[in-house]
This record gives C-alpha cells, sequence and structure tokens, in this order.
C-alpha cells in the first residue's frame, strides 16, 4: 500500500477553519488500496496448467493475457494498467499450493484470477479464504464455488457440474426412459461432482439405469481399458465425464472398438480444436453436451459486431491461435468478466469491495450464448447459470431444445 505525504503548510484562523470544514470531504473521496494496488496498476495472479494431462487448457491463460493487453492499450482500467501474472501448477494440487502462496505472499497480487480445475482449487480453497484474497471467477464448475457464507472470498464462474449433469439426466428421461447407462469419470472432486448431479438428476431410477460406472486417474495414460469395459456392460447410453485429453481418447476409442451409445459429453470437454477434431471429427457425430458460449465453428455466430470483435481480438493479439478452441472464447469471455468487476470498484481497490462487486454482476457479454447471462448477489456466487443443449455434426455444435437454468 503507497502512503502519499501531503505537504504541510502553517495555517491560521479563517484558513484553518475552511480546511478543518473540508476534511470530511476529502476523506470520503480518498482512493483505497490492498495489497496489489494503487494509482497506476493492479496486481492479478493466475494459475494455470500450461503442463500436465490438462494443458489443453493452457490457451485460457494465453486468452486472458491477451485481452488484458488490449486492455491496458486501450489506457487500463480506470486509469491503471494490468499486471497479469500467470504461472503454471500441471495440474498438480501441491505445485497449485506452492505457486498460490508465491503469489499471494510474494508477488502480493490483489486477486487470484480463473486459477483452473477442481482438484487444484480444492487445495487452495481454505488458504484464500484465511489470507482473505479473491479465489476469483475460478475455472471450474464444482458446486463448491457457490457457498459465499462458509467461503466468501471464493466465486465460481462457470454453471455448476452438479446443475450441468442434471440437464443430461432430464433429457434421458424424457428421451430415452430404459436406457441402459455406463459412466466414465474422473477420480476427483471434478468427476465425482458431475456423477452426484446427475444420480441426483434420475433419482430413483438411478440404481436400476445405470448399469457400469469406472474411473481413471488423471495420471493414467490412457483410458483404453476402461472403454473396453464400459462396452462390455451392454450399456446403451454412455456419460463422458472427462477433461480434454481423455475426452478425445474416449470418442476415438469407442469408434475404434465399434461402441456407438447415445454419447452424452461434459461441457468443459467440447472444444472442436482441442477435443473433437483430435479425436476424429467423424468419430463425435452425434454427441449431445451442453453449452453457454458461443462455439466459433458454428457459421450463425460468425457474423456481426460481435463476431468481428472477437476475431479482430484474435488474430491482432494471438496470430496463431487456432480459432476453432473454444478455450480462448472461454478466456476472452471471462476475463471481460474480471475488466467489469474492477471497473465497478472504482477508486476503492481493497478486496473486500472486489468480492462486493463481484457479488453485484447483472450482464451479457458478447460470446455468450442468446439466453445467457450473468448475474451474482450477496448470496449467489454462480455468476452464470443458464445452459441449452448442443448436438455434434461432425463440424460443429448444432444447438436444440431450450434453455435451462435461472
Amino acid at each position: 500500500m503507497k502512503i502519499r505525504r501531503a505537504a504541510l503548510f502553517s495555517l491560521s484562523g479563517a484558513a484553518l477553519g475552511l480546511a478543518l470544514a473540508a476534511m470530511p470531504f476529502a476523506a470520503s473521496a480518498q482512493k483505497k488500496y490492498d495489497t496489489g494496488a494503487s494509482d497506476t496498476e493492479i496486481k492479478i495472479g493466475h494459475i494455470t496448467a500450461y503442463s500436465g494431462p490438462a494443458s489443453a487448457y493452457g490457451v485460457i491463460g494465453k486468452a486472458i493475457a491477451a485481452h488484458l493487453q488490449m486492455i491496458n492499450e486501450q489506457g487500463g482500467i480506470n486509469g491503471r494498467k494490468l499486471n497479469f501474472i500467470s504461472v503454471d501448477d500441471g495440474y498438480s494440487p501441491p505445485k497449485t499450493v506452492e505457486q498460490a502462496r508465491k503469489l499471494v505472499e510474494q508477488d502480493e497480487v490483489l486477486v487470484l484470477f480463473n486459477p483452473l480445475g477442481t482438484p487444484p482449487n480444492s487445495a487452495i480453497h481454505r488458504y484464500m479464504n484465511q489470507k482473505k484474497v479473491p479465489q476469483l471467477l475460478v475455472a471450474t464448475g464444482a458446486t463448491k464455488w457457490g457457498d459465499p457464507k462458509n467461503f466468501p472470498w471464493t466465486m465460481g464462474w462457470q454453471p455448476n457440474y452438479q446443475s450441468e449433469s442434471k440437464i443430461y439426466a432430464a433429457h434421458i428421461l424424457e428421451t430415452k426412459p430404459n436406457a441402459k447407462i455406463a459412466i466414465l469419470f474422473q477420480n476427483d472432486d471434478y468427476g465425482k461432482d458431475y456423477l452426484k448431479g446427475f444420480k441426483d438428476g434420475l433419482g430413483d431410477k438411478a440404481a436400476s439405469m445405470i448399469v457400469k460406472e469406472v474411473s481413471y486417474e488423471v495420471t493414467d495414460p490412457t483410458i483404453d481399458s476402461q472403454m473396453v469395459t464400459l462396452k462390455s456392460s451392454g450399456a446403451d447410453t454412455f456419460f463422458n465425464i472427462t477433461t480434454p485429453k481423455f475426452a478425445a481418447q474416449a470418442i476415438k476409442k469407442a469408434a475404434e472398438i465399434g461402441w456407438k451409445p447415445t454419447h452424452y459429453l461434459n461441457s468443459v470437454s467440447v472444444s472442436v480444436g482441442a477435443v473433437m477434431g483430435p479425436a476424429g471429427l467423424e468419430n463425435g457425430i452425434g454427441i449431445i453436451s451442453a453449452g453457454y458460449i458461443k462455439d466459433p465453428t458454428d457459421t450463425q455466430w460468425q457474423k456481426g459486431k460481435e463476431w468481428d470483435d472477437f476475431t479482430g481480438w484474435l488474430k491482432k493479439y494471438v496470430p496463431n491461435a487456432d480459432i476453432k478452441d473454444l478455450n480462448y472464447v472461454y478466456g476472452y469471455t471471462v476475463s471481460q468478466g474480471l475488466v467489469q468487476v474492477l471497473k465497478q470498484a472504482g477508486d476503492n481497490l481493497t478486496r473486500e469491495n472486489v468480492m462486493k462487486q463481484a457479488a453485484s454482476l447483472d450482464m451479457t457479454l458478447p460470446m455468450l450464448l442468446p439466453g445467457v447471462n450473468v448475474k451474482t448477489g450477496p448470496d449467489d456466487f454462480f455468476p452464470i447459470e443458464r445452459m441449452q443443449l448442443q448436438r455434434f455434426t461432425g463440424k460443429t455444435w448444432e444447438m436444440f431444445g431450450k434453455v435451462y437454468g435461472r
């Protein structure tokens, strides 16, 4: 925190009276800063997986950095430049703890913004709240991030996993009530959160409809054996709860072994560039998921000012980017959320006020799907709660049905 020393003058009589009368106004207009903020700069910390099994998400960090670079070139936020410090944890929770401590205690960031992954964020959840440093708009949809009563310094961003998986359960009950369901899930809080929501959505039919569920570890080289096991269960419906590397493997392996169930894929792994392409576009035809941001491969979004702004930014600031990778849209959009929070904070750049502003959002953003908005409140730490079902055509995701959520 910078302390500025005002020049001292000898005042007497009426001049002193005027000075004293003006003091309450001056105090009320005073700028407020916590560690990481000043008249000229706001330090933003960020942790993601630039390496390791979830490195496909490293694109998000690149996108945020590029968007904030554009904001800085436009003058920053309320005259302050954003100092974005992004580090790699390899999707390893112990490394996340190490990096979070460094960002908070050595780099002295104002906030930790959009750290990636459920296990990594879980590892620093209590630490960030004990330190009273915002763990803001995290890059994971675990339901635990919307608990302002017990963890007031942590806020989610994307739709929560349990709500999303309930959408798939509802669709199965409506369209295939006698389905025999097989499930593949990552054996951690991320996978188990999706699994819980799905079973809750099926209700008392879960026990009879789910014929097989198998897990994998994030350190596993492949999930080939799990896919063979799932096929042998006789299931005709498959819920694929995987991060990008394993999602691509599962789609490809299903094709190789001739298994053609009705396939549901969680929304965190629907990037055409990072998942569907590597899996073989033809292998993904008919897969069902849910979305909330515009897929850059969908021609219906490839027009108008919002599209031109996005593609213009991408070409200028990330010229070698694969425009088919949905993670660029994600990074671009969540960065706009941060910018809005900081704009609302104005000259009161305390961590407490940052969280207060984050809990008073009500807006739409250009690359969110129609009908999807951002809205929070003191008791609502789930910024995005609406999604729409979508089906892969072999080229892009085609939306269908209603918008779910509130």
